[in-house]
């Protein structure tokens, strides 16, 4: 049974939306998601958080500034998913912008400003020790800027300094009960940092230590407000890191992305992301913000996965297209490669999960593990077997020396670190050597004597910790919408927003008569749809299941651009009744 609930707001606030001469439909969909009228109108990049607000910056920005008026040698460690690839890039960019703004030529800024990415399967996340001796003999580095890691990177930034290197943190994640003893750290979620957008991604906090740095180079004299360098060339990257790292999309998030899609749409994008477009068959003149969290992400996040997130950093720098193309069709394989994995990691999970699917009281959480999956495709398919059935899922794969490799996957109302926790209480001291993360994901190490107690305390802890309602499917909408309005100029204008993770896309509730139904490649299900007298065709992704008579439909409108002129179809998420 799924729990349907219709989103709804204060009369008075969809009114005031109109007034401001938005479409009633659009004022009704702002209004339920808690826009504030007032907050509405202000799109621009002026109506941006400004960089004060974080703490630390201003030290930052006087770091960095000193560094490059220096000379200094500089090396941005990145980390190896979307948000830390396109945080690499915005960093490499932005600073060799900056150093070529003081006068350096190209070449020289290439020489001064480098990056360095983790391989995960070699050294795994973060400023680590080995990272810092590895960026050291590589490098020979002045200072080390960390992009979307470095809160937790205790032992690598003590190991920096102990080598004479100086680190300057940027992250977003939450930090532990220590803070590294870096020169700055830049971080929303440190303790008594007063900025408001908590969300922000990894990419996005560079992103304002650039904006800080260039603020405190123009105060220095080195250029004006008209001669200094654009930073804005790089939201596109900002816009994709951001929804690809599926933050919650607040104002000023949304206020990103919507920048970034603009230069996207107007061809005024990095070669490199252009060029993924093109391999992913996508136009980038109607980019939506879908096309950067399904179609351009996971081909960067396939390198990082599977091989070496370099490759997609340097797919990112390129600054001509046709290398840019040739790295993208590299990441396009690794991304097909990354799908069989991930088809053959799904068809073993399904006899694992088929007792659970048959059991009339199905275990809290789940805990699938297989001797030969992928440990970087692991995350992917506990994300598949959550959004299945329903409860918290933890995926495992063979590491090293003996040890599980763990990620995990959870439900509204179920803090996947606090469950890891309580396991790792009730299991054997030394059972978990690792975990960590946060409500909606996260990941383990796991001796391998200790799976089927795992699997046992993980479901027991998972019931513990929650509510029986947190495990019920829900689904949440804007109501009915009314047949006048499915055509394409609403499609079209449902596309002019940014919606995402915190600001869900509109689905909608209605009744239908399904007179047909066919199936696409044995794997999607195709129907015709009849309601007031108009038909429609419709589209089930991934769902081959059997529809006749009257059924209650949640579902979403965008244009059918198969048939192409003003043809819209209807997207089906979910079957109510």
């Amino acid at each position: 049974m799924i729990e349907h609930q219709v989103r709804s707001a204060d009369p008075s606030v969809e009114a005031a939306l109109c007034g401001m001469g938005i479409h009633p439909l659009m004022a009704r969909l702002l209004a339920n998601r808690g826009v504030d009228p007032h907050e509405a109108p202000r799109t621009g990049l002026a109506d941006l958080l400004k960089p004060a607000a974080l703490k630390g910056i201003d030290r930052a920005a006087e770091i960095l500034a000193d560094a490059l008026e220096a000379g200094a040698k500089i090396v941005v460690i990145g980390d190896y998913d979307c948000d830390g690839a396109t945080a690499t890039a915005v960093g490499v960019r932005g600073l060799r912008m900056l150093l070529e703004s003081l006068g350096a030529e190209p070449a020289q800024s290439a020489e001064l400003i480098e990056f360095l990415v983790p391989n995960r399967f070699e050294y795994g996340y973060g400023l680590s020790p080995e990272i810092v001796q590895l960026a050291a003999e590589q490098f020979e580095p002045d200072l080390l800027v960390t992009v979307d890691n470095g809160i937790a990177s205790v032992e690598g930034v003590q190991a920096a300094a102990d080598l004479g290197i100086g680190v300057l943190v940027t992250d977003h994640h939450l930090p532990g009960d220590t803070l590294p003893d870096a020169l700055a750290i830049v971080n929303p979620n440190q303790p008594g940092c007063p900025f408001p957008s908590k969300s922000i991604a990894g990419v996005g906090v560079m992103f304002y230590v650039l904006l800080a740095t260039r603020a405190e180079l123009r105060q220095r004299g080195a250029f004006d407000a008209d001669t200094q360098p654009r930073l804005d060339a790089l939201l596109d990257l900002v816009a994709l890191g951001t929804v690809a790292d599926v933050v919650k999309l607040d104002d000023n998030n949304r206020r990103l992305v919507a920048h970034g899609l603009q230069r996207i749409r107007s061809g005024r994008a990095q070669p490199g992301l252009l060029a993924l477009f093109h391999e992913a068959g996508r136009d980038p003149r109607q980019a939506l913000a879908a096309d950067l969290g399904f179609a351009i992400g996971p081909r960067l996040n396939a390198a990082g996965r599977l091989s070496d997130m370099s490759i997609g950093i340097r797919a990112l720098l390129a600054d001509d297209y046709a290398q840019a193309s040739e790295l993208a069709a590299q990441l396009g394989r690794m991304n097909e490669e990354r799908k069989r994995i991930e088809e053959s990691m799904r068809r073993d999970a399904l006899e694992d999960i088929e007792s659970f699917l048959k059991d009339e009281n199905p275990a809290a959480g789940v805990v699938v593990a297989h001797p030969e999956w992928h440990q970087g495709v692991i995350g992917i398919l506990a994300s598949r077997i959550k959004d299945r059935l329903y409860r918290p899922v933890i995926a495992l794969a063979p590491g090293d020396d003996g040890l599980w490799k763990g990620s995990g996957r959870s439900v509204q109302g179920v803090h996947l670190r606090d469950v890891l926790d309580l396991v790792s209480k009730r299991l054997p001291e030394g059972a978990m050597p690792k975990f960590g993360g946060h409500a909606m994901a996260a990941g383990l190490t796991l001796q391998s004597e200790f799976l089927e107690p795992f699997k046992t305390a993980f479901a027991q802890a998972v019931e513990t910790l929650s509510d029986a309602s947190a495990l019920q499917r829900k689904v949440e909408s804007d109501g009915s919408l009314p047949t006048g309005y499915i055509q394409a100029s609403v499609a079209d204008m449902l596309n002019t927003q940014v919606w995402g993770q915190g600001f869900p896309a509109p689905l909608f509730v209605d009744e239908f008569e399904v007179q047909s139904q066919q199936l696409l490649k044995n794997a999607h299900s195709k129907f015709m749809l009849l309601r007031d007298g108009k038909r429609y065709v419709a589209l089930r992704w991934r769902n081959t299941e059997t529809l006749s008579g009257r059924v209650l439909l949640a579902y979403r409108v965008e244009r059918d651009t198969f048939n192409g002129g003003d043809a819209v179809q209807l997207i089906v998420e979910q079957v109510l009744s």
